[in-house]
This record gives C-alpha cells, structure tokens and sequence, in this order.
C-alpha cells in the first residue's frame, strides 16, 4: 500500500464509521462529532485524490469538506442559543 492509499483509506474510513455510528444513533446525525469526522475524513480523501489527480473525487470530497463544516457551524450556533 501507498502513501495516497493509506491517507485515502483513512479518510473513507472515518467518513463510514461516522456514518454507521450515526445510523445506529451511538451518535447525532447533526451532532459537532458526526461533522468534524466527516471533514477530517473528507479532507483526506480529498487529498489522495489529489494526489493521484483523480479530480472527480478533489470536487465530490472538497464539496463533502464544504457541505460538513456548514453543518458544523449550523451545530456550534445552534448550542449557542
């Protein structure tokens, strides 16, 4: 296994496990958790992506980073009200 490979592997990882915690309610769906998994493990694929200049997945994982950290903020202003 490669460098890109190891970090890609990583990233998607994180992305799933947040997901299947999420759906067996172990934690929110829209809790801070779930969204910083989600752009840690997307800001990695994002990067093995790039690095093997696959740039279908640079804009599905930059836009997966994007779409996360909105919801993130969304759960930190929430809690802050």
């Amino acid at each position: 296994m490669v460098y890109n490979d190891i970090i890609g592997t990583l990233g998607v990882g994180l992305i799933l496990i947040a997901y299947f915690l999420g759906t067996e309610k172990l934690i929110k769906n829209d809790g801070k958790l779930f969204y910083v998994m989600n752009i840690i493990g997307a800001t990695l694929a994002c990067y093995a992506s790039l690095l093997i200049e696959y740039w279908p997945f640079v804009i599905l994982e930059g836009t997966w980073v994007l779409v996360s950290m909105y919801g993130l903020m969304r759960a930190m202003r929430i809690k802050l009200t």
